[in-house]
Parts: C-alpha cells; structure tokens; sequence
C-alpha cells in the first residue's frame, strides 16, 4: 500500500467529526470509554474506515436510545464473534426490549396528551363561563 493510498484511510478527529455533524469533544468522549481506539502518526490521532464505521454505529445506537454499556457489548462481540451469532443475538434481544420500552413510553404519553387535553377543556370552559 502505498503512502498516498493508506493516508486516504485515516481521518483526523476534525475530519471525522465534520463528516459525521459531531463534535471533536465528542469523538474524544467515545474514546475515553473505550468505544473506539484511533491509532497515532506522532502526537496526532488518527482514525481508519473501522473507527468511523463504529462511531457510525455508536450514534445510531445513542439515536435510538440504548445505553453506552449496551452499545459498547455489542461493538466487543464484534471483535470476538466472527460469525456473529451471538452479537445478533444480542442486538435482537437489546432491539426487543428497546422496542417494548418505547411502546411504554408511547402508551405513558398518549395516556398524559388524554389528561392534559381534558384539563385543557375544563380550563377553557372555565375561563369562557367567566366571560359570558
């Protein structure tokens, strides 16, 4: 490989964060918990097509809402799995009970939209027989 070619597989913290729409701080943050591990070219950090596929993965995870423990036991099955059974079983089960938490959680907020707009039209109520 030559220098050119491998210098297109690395990313400085800023690049990768520009392409991502994160911030530098942020990058370094999945650093220090480990999720990702850049290599270095001196003093300077710099990140492979891996790193940036798995802070790809790391912020969808976030997006949808798993934890920071649950995101990075699923990056390490990776790593441990090739075949990757057990890492979709994992995901599977994490999606699942994700999926159930949400449901929760919609069911919770439909329930206070039903309060609330009920509350809503006592006080309107109120306020128009003051009026009249």
């Amino acid at each position: 490989m030559t220098a050119a070619t491998k210098e297109t597989l690395l990313f400085s913290v800023s690049q990768l964060a520009r392409q991502l729409g994160v911030t530098t701080r942020t990058i370094r943050f999945y650093e220090d918990k480990h999720l990702i591990s850049p290599e270095r070219a001196g003093t300077t950090r710099v990140y492979t097509h891996r790193d940036r596929a798995r802070l790809m993965l790391i912020l969808r995870g976030k997006r949808l809402g798993f934890s920071l423990r649950e995101i990075k036991e699923f990056l390490d099955l990776y790593d441990v799995d090739p075949e990757h059974h057990t890492q979709v079983r994992v995901l599977l089960n994490s999606v699942v009970n994700r999926i159930d938490k949400l449901h929760a959680q919609r069911a919770a907020i439909d329930e206070s939209l039903t309060e609330l707009t009920e509350i809503e039209r006592q006080c309107e109520a109120v306020l128009l027989s003051r009026t009249s």
